[in-house]
C-alpha cells in the first residue's frame, strides 16, 4: 500500500514538474518575442524573464531531488522504506510546487 502511494506521489510530482516547465517555456517564448521589438521592452520585461528562468532552474532542482530519492529507494533492496529525511525532502518537493 505504501509503495503504491509513493509511486503515485512520484508520478504526480513528475506530472507537475512537466506541466510547470511547459507553461513556463510557453510564457518565456512569448516574452522573448515581446522583448525583441525594442530595447525598452527588454528593460521592462527583463526581470520577468529572469523569474521564468528561475522557475525552470527550480524544476531542474526538483527533478534532481526526485531522481536521488528514487535512486535511494531502488538501491536499498533490503530496506525498501525511505528514511525520514527522504520523506521530508519528497514532502518539501511537493510543497514547493
Amino acid at each position: 500500500m505504501i509503495k503504491k502511494d509513493l509511486d503515485a506521489l512520484i508520478e504526480q510530482t513528475l506530472d507537475n514538474i512537466k506541466s510547470d516547465r511547459e507553461e513556463t517555456e510557453y510564457f518565456l517564448d512569448n516574452l522573448k518575442e515581446y522583448m525583441k521589438v525594442s530595447s525598452e521592452r527588454f528593460n521592462d520585461a527583463g526581470t520577468t524573464a529572469a523569474k521564468f528562468l528561475e522557475t525552470l532552474q527550480r524544476s531542474n532542482e526538483q527533478l534532481v531531488k526526485l531522481a536521488t530519492l528514487v535512486y535511494k529507494k531502488d538501491s536499498h533492496k533490503l530496506d525498501q522504506s525511505l528514511s525520514e529525511t527522504d520523506k521530508e525532502e519528497l514532502f518539501n518537493l511537493m510543497k514547493d510546487k
